[in-house]
């Protein structure tokens, strides 16, 4: 049986040689392990000297960013009530702990123990169905994260997988960095940013993804801090940057985060979730946080948690990973099968009680205490300053110049679309090849309009899973304050125009031409105008649908649904004066693209030709276009098929801006959604504190 113990000293100094010390007086109640009152635990390796460095320069408290957080819980509100009968769920239970320039804290934990969601609490990033109670405190204050003060790096490196690694760095300085300071400066500091990071001999090398080869996963990783590094931040948060990496590359990583202090000059706070680090990682971190089903375990210096886990009775084997030894004691996930081929061993809630009980009545937890309260006492004058970044006109210039080096690249996006468009132009042309003037013509002109206004548009929608990709990358950066979201609408609109008119005008020469209809380049024109207002219509609309539904294939299922209803309703399968008038005609007739597409490319086909009709008697009547549009297809005459393509051109910019709006519109109901649900619950003291900036982290411009 595990003793009880009781830690009443808990302090670390530093010794000569690179050598730490950690010494904590303890009185242990049990039989089993009878314990010295003090003990000392020397510490020596790569991450001593560095911590003594760290020390020994320890900044003063109006430099850098002090974070606090007491008391701190986070529910989940589920729909399902739980076996208690609650529709919540609490992550964090009353977390207490600060974070101080100059220090690199540790969350660590097995898996589900609220590792990711504290970090996203102090970051800002909780979602719209969590609540949040307790004081987090920036410098004493409660304040928003400000643009440029703080950084937050996500577990999952989405990045533009087409540009090498300077022209990601390049771009995103471009983006973040004020107007005032000169091109050559931005690219200065790209440069040095990727060098403090080791990349400097793949500044070249494309990141690649799926189906191309490029960066490793700890050089993605690295990228990714690269670009949240490029403002010079002064608090840091990352979420699991070793994950996926082998113990090499984590600890090349984390040694570069590490010492982003030393490179730089700055006194940075760097607060990162780690699941499970080597040794030689374990030595770079100043504190530790250790979490178990949301409650903390142990928070104090990396250094001396080995020895608080030996003082309760849970020594770590020699030779054993230490981290490896505090995730195995504190895992309840498996203990059924630990407890099959270890007999004796004490139970995992029993170790994890213990652990707790001891940590709250030693005097480390005392001192977290006061350091907590001495630094939300302290003054250090005003709140954090919002830095600038680029202007509207830079961003959308920057943004519209990567979106289309990103499309000119990515030979899914638009050149295979391409290939597949001229090899269906050249079905269509065979097929309806000389289609003449017969009378037979007429059905035949009508059902080759049809099918490139409507099928051949239709199949813009491959393009979804690229604009997937583009949302994911714009998530990240708005997140992170980068630029707004008019910069993204205007440059994702613009950067795909060149490629539209390509895939217009070649495979619609092709099936013109070759089919022979309406002679004359204006009528020609204004058919391939047509042809570039639809598939711009139906990317606008596949970017509305992801940014409602971003699931891949909910999205396409989504997007083909919404379309099929428009082609139904657009008034060639059913002529206009048949559709049925409810829902049919008012209003799905009417908002269907398809109808003025229809509509328009018919009058640029039909106005001013002659067909014959069928014999009557030995004679042959001629109908003409007017009347073939007016009786047979049942067009509204009552206005010019110029009028039909600026009602697409309208369609164009309104689908855009409901974009934008629908854009704007989710990030004001998450922020108003955790404003609600961040309000007190079970506990009326507790007091709430909700970030304004989540989400975003940071403001933006719109």
């Amino acid at each position: 049986m595990a003793s009880s113990t009781s830690l009443h000293e808990y302090s670390y100094s530093n010794e000569s040689a690179g050598i730490r010390t950690a010494v904590l007086d303890v009185e242990t109640v049990g039989h089993n392990n009878p314990l010295p009152r003090t003990t000392t635990v020397t510490r020596s390796g790569p991450g001593a000297a560095r911590n003594r460095n760290r020390n020994d320069n320890h900044p003063k408290l109006e430099e850098g960013v002090f974070l606090t957080w007491e008391d701190l819980w986070v529910t989940v509100v589920s729909k399902a009530k739980n076996e208690n009968g609650s529709r919540s769920r609490s992550i964090l239970q009353g977390v207490t702990g600060y974070a101080r320039p100059g220090e690199l804290l540790a969350i660590m934990g097995p898996s589900g123990c609220g590792k990711s969601t504290l970090l996203d609490a102090l970051g800002g990033r909780l979602s719209s169905n969590t609540r949040k109670t307790g004081k987090i405190l920036i410098n004493g204050q409660k304040q928003a994260l400000a643009y440029g003060t703080s950084a937050y790096v996500t577990q999952d490196d989405t990045l533009i997988t087409t540009l090498t690694v300077s022209e990601a760095v390049y771009y995103s300085a471009q983006l973040q960095l004020p107007d005032s300071m000169a091109k050559a400066e931005k690219k200065e500091r790209a440069e040095i940013t990727i060098r403090e990071m080791g990349l400097q001999d793949a500044m070249n090398t494309r990141i690649g993804g799926w189906g191309s080869k490029g960066l490793s996963g700890g050089q993605k990783r690295r990228v990714s801090i690269c670009i949240e590094l490029l403002t010079r931040p002064n608090l840091l948060f990352l979420d699991e940057p070793t994950s996926g990496l082998d113990s090499a590359a984590s600890y090349y990583v984390m040694s570069r985060i590490a010492n982003l202090d030393k490179t730089d000059g700055i006194p940075r706070t760097v607060i990162t979730s780690i699941h499970q680090p080597s040794s030689e990682v374990f030595q770079l971190f100043d504190n530790l946080c250790l979490l178990s089903a949301g409650r903390t375990v142990y928070f104090g210096p990396a250094s001396a948690a080995n020895q608080f886990f030996s003082l309760c009775g849970f020594p770590c084997p020699t030779l054993q990973n230490p981290s490896d030894h505090f995730l195995k004691t504190i895992n309840k996930d498996f203990e059924q099968d630990i407890e099959q081929g270890m007999v004796g061993r004490t139970p995992t809630e029993v170790a994890i009680d213990t652990l707790i009980k001891s940590y709250k009545a030693s005097e480390s937890y005392q001192q977290v205490q006061r350091q907590v309260a001495e630094l939300s006492k302290q003054d250090f004058g005003e709140e954090l300053e919002k830095r600038s970044h680029a202007g509207f006109l830079t961003q959308s210039f920057v943004l519209t110049r990567r979106s289309f080096m990103n499309m000119y690249r990515d030979r899914g996006y638009y050149w295979l679309r391409l290939a597949v468009y001229i090899t269906i132009a050249l079905g269509l042309g065979s097929i309806y090849q000389d289609l003449g003037h017969s009378y037979e013509s007429i059905q035949a002109r009508g059902s080759l309009i049809m099918f490139v206004s409507s099928f051949l548009t239709f199949m813009a929608i491959g393009g979804f899973p690229s604009f997937v990709e583009d949302m994911k990358v714009f998530e990240r950066e708005r997140l992170n304050g980068h630029y707004g979201v008019s910069s993204f609408v205007f440059a994702n609109t613009f950067s795909s125009v060149p490629f539209l008119i390509l895939i217009s005008v070649i495979p619609g020469a092709i099936t013109y031409y070759v089919a022979g209809l309406h002679k004359g380049f204006e009528h020609f024109f204004y058919f391939a105008c047509v042809l570039f207002a639809c598939m711009m219509l139906v990317e606008s609309l596949m970017m509305i649908v992801a940014s409602i539904v971003p699931n891949f294939l909910m999205g396409i299922i989504a997007g083909a649904g919404i379309q099929g209803l428009m082609i139904l309703c657009g008034g060639f399968f059913r002529l206009p004066n048949n559709i049925p008038k409810p829902m049919w005609k008012f209003p799905l007739y009417y908002i269907a693209f398809h109808k003025y597409a229809y509509q328009g490319l018919f009058k640029n086909e039909f106005i001013g030709t002659t067909f014959p009709s069928s014999d009557q008697g030995g004679k042959t009547s001629s109908l003409s276009g007017e009347h073939i549009l007016r009786d047979i297809w049942q067009v509204e005459m009552g206005y010019s098929k110029w009028v039909d393509l600026a009602i697409l051109v309208g369609m164009i910019l309104l689908y855009r801006v409901l974009f934008l709006v629908i854009i704007k519109a989710t990030e004001k109901v998450k922020i108003i959604g955790t404003t609600l649900l961040a309000m007190p619950f079970n506990n009326p003291s507790m007091q709430a504190f909700v970030n304004p900036s989540s989400p975003p982290v940071h403001g933006g411009k719109l």
